[in-house]
């Protein structure tokens, strides 16, 4: 789940198993989507980085691995602004 940037940055979804990384260099930490419920159903907003609205999903597990699919099959693009 790593992803290096042409300008050499690093770029990796956070997972605490990553957390030894952040030694390295300096560190930004943000946020590329939200997983929300929205009744009983869960979707992935992946507006920060200029992506669409995934689901519904019945479970959250299944919106954070559409989520994390999306962010890696893109190389993990940067956010824009946070909410």
């Amino acid at each position: 789940m790593l992803s290096i940037a042409p300008d050499g940055e690093l770029r990796f979804l956070f997972d605490d198993a990553l957390t030894p990384l952040l030694q390295f260099g300096e560190a930004s930490i943000r946020r590329a989507s939200y997983v929300e419920p929205v009744g009983t159903k869960w979707y992935a907003d992946l507006s920060p980085v200029g992506g669409e609205v995934l689901g519904p999903f019945d479970l959250r597990s299944d919106a954070l691995a559409a989520e994390a699919a999306w962010l890696l099959e893109r190389g993990i693009p940067t956010p824009h602004a946070s909410r």
